[in-house]
C-alpha cells in the first residue's frame, strides 16, 4: 500500500499559480496547516493492467478490450511501443468533502487544500507508476516506458476514461466512477495511459508538445513545465 508523507510544497504554490515559491505571507502561514488535512484524509490507491497493443487504421486498439484509442497524439505518443499499461489512481471521495467543507468555512484555505490534493495525486501515480514497473516481471524487464498519457489531453477522447474505469473495474475495486461528461470522482483521480516499448523513447517535456494547453499554460510562460 502506498502512503504519502510529504507534499511538494512548490508544485503546490505553483498550482496557485506562484512562481519560484513566491507566495504572500498569509498563504506559506497556511501551508503547513493545508498540507497537514490533505494528508489525513488522503486514501492513496491505484489499479493497473498491462495489454499489448495494435496499430489499425482507427486508432490503437488495446488487446482483449473494446478500448481503441482515437487521435493522431495517442498514435504518435506510442509509437514503436508493443503494450500498453492503463492506470487509475485517486486519493478518495475524503478529499472531496475535506473541498467542500472548507471552502463553506474558508476560500484561501480551500485553494491551498486543492492544490496540495493536486500535488498528492500527482505524487500518487508516480509511486505507482514505479510500483508497477518494478513487478512487470521478466517479460518487460528490458521495456522502455513512455510518460503517463491521459484522456482529455490533445486529441485522445476523454470519453475513454469510462472505458478504461470498466476495464480495471475501479468502481468496484477503489470507488472510482465517471459521470455523464465524463469527469472523474472522486475528483482527484486519474486515468493514465503508458506506453512500453523495446527501443528507448524520445525523452519531452512532459507532454508539453501533446497537451492542449500547450498556448495558454502559464508553467510554459514562465519558462517552466509540469515535470519539474
Amino acid at each position: 500500500m502506498i502512503t504519502l508523507e510529504k507534499l511538494d510544497y512548490r508544485e503546490a504554490l505553483r498550482y496557485m499559480g506562484f512562481q519560484d515559491g513566491k507566495a504572500d505571507p498569509n498563504t506559506l502561514s497556511m501551508l503547513e496547516e493545508c498540507e497537514k488535512s490533505v494528508l489525513e484524509n488522503s486514501v492513496p490507491r491505484y489499479r493497473y493492467g498491462v495489454f499489448d497493443i495494435s496499430e489499425t487504421e482507427n486508432g490503437i486498439v488495446v488487446g482483449n478490450t473494446d478500448l481503441i484509442l482515437q487521435g493522431n497524439a495517442i498514435r504518435k505518443h506510442l509509437e514503436n511501443c508493443f503494450a500498453v499499461v492503463l492506470m487509475c489512481a485517486t486519493i478518495s471521495g475524503k478529499i472531496d468533502a475535506l473541498i467542500r467543507r472548507t471552502q463553506l468555512e474558508d476560500m484561501s484555505k480551500a485553494i491551498i487544500i486543492n492544490s496540495f490534493s493536486s500535488v498528492a495525486v500527482e505524487q500518487l501515480c508516480d509511486k505507482a507508476e514505479t510500483e508497477i514497473y518494478s513487478s512487470l516481471g521478466k517479460l518487460y524487464e528490458n521495456c522502455y516506458k513512455t510518460w503517463r498519457f491521459s484522456p482529455g489531453y490533445d486529441d485522445l477522447p476523454l470519453s475513454h476514461q469510462k472505458t478504461i474505469l470498466d476495464i480495471l473495474d475501479t468502481p468496484r475495486k477503489i470507488g472510482v466512477c465517471t459521470n455523464e461528461s465524463h469527469t472523474l470522482t472522486p475528483i482527484k483521480s486519474v486515468t493514465a495511459i503508458i506506453g512500453l516499448s523495446h527501443t528507448p523513447v524520445a525523452v519531452s517535456k512532459r507532454g508539453c508538445v501533446c497537451c492542449r494547453l500547450k498556448n495558454t499554460c502559464p508553467y510554459r510562460k514562465a519558462g517552466h513545465h509540469c515535470a519539474e
